[in-house]
């Protein structure tokens, strides 16, 4: 049940979806894996949002050249550790959530540990291997996992749910190459992450239409956005022919 201050905090967000919506908000446990370009509007929206829980993960810390797009982190955080860094704002931001904060790298050794027992996963990383690996978790979980990916002015972002929506390898069977230092214009991350919250607002509300089997595509240059039809792949080296 809804305390008088979350009804008194939340009256927009009840009024558009209800009570019970914005309590399973209150009751929503969300792991998200990067508190970089994507994870920092990502957080600090489902924080305003009143998610109950926001589980930060990541394994580096504040540099100067992450302060375009990083909005969590300011100069005086330089040095410090990303994952502590967005947890002081976002504990400033809405003081009745709990946000747990977990300073590590997700590789496969750790990641089902790291993200265990959450209801809704966050891509918010900057690379196809750490994407891969949460792909396979929320797919051996069954948890719902929300992509999103940024490079320059473009975007990308979809919602994968297990067993009923392609996943990331039938939608990326082979990775793009890496780059050393991905350009970036801060407000790419800012368009991504937010769509990225919004899909997962949606989702533990049950309100609207997810990015299932849709790839959402963001040209900041020509300030267009597109959706791609995806499908499930039967050969799908992950999900495929029964495999999850």
């Amino acid at each position: 049940m809804l305390t008088d201050r979350e009804l008194e905090r939340y009256q927009r967000q009840i009024a558009l979806f209800g009570e019970e919506a914005q309590a399973r908000l209150a009751s929503a446990r969300v792991v998200i894996v990067g508190a970089g370009g994507l994870g920092c509007p990502v957080a600090l929206y489902l924080a305003a949002a009143g998610i109950g829980e926001i589980r930060l993960i990541d394994g580096d810390v504040v540099d100067r050249t992450n302060l375009n797009r990083q909005v969590l982190h300011g100069d005086r955080d330089i040095g410090r550790a990303k994952v502590e860094s967005a947890a002081e704002k976002l504990r400033a931001q809405n003081p009745e959530i709990r946000v747990v904060t977990r300073y590590a790298t997700i590789d496969e050794g750790n990641a089902a540990v790291l993200a265990g027992g959450a209801d809704l996963i966050i891509d918010a990383t900057d690379n196809f291997p750490a994407r891969y690996i949460l792909n396979r978790v929320a797919l051996q979980s069954g948890v719902p996992l929300i992509h999103g990916a940024v490079r320059g002015f473009d975007g990308q972002a979809t919602t994968i749910i297990p067993g009923r929506t392609a996943c990331l390898a039938c939608i990326f069977p082979i990775p793009p190459p890496e780059e050393e230092v991905v350009p970036m214009v801060g407000t790419t991350p800012g368009i991504i992450g937010l769509v990225q919250a919004n899909e997962a607002v949606k989702y533990i509300t049950s309100t609207g239409d997810l990015l299932a089997n849709r790839l959402l595509v963001w040209d900041g240059r020509a300030a267009t956005m597109a959706t791609l039809e995806v499908e499930r792949q039967e050969n799908c080296s992950v999900c495929g022919d029964g495999r999850c």
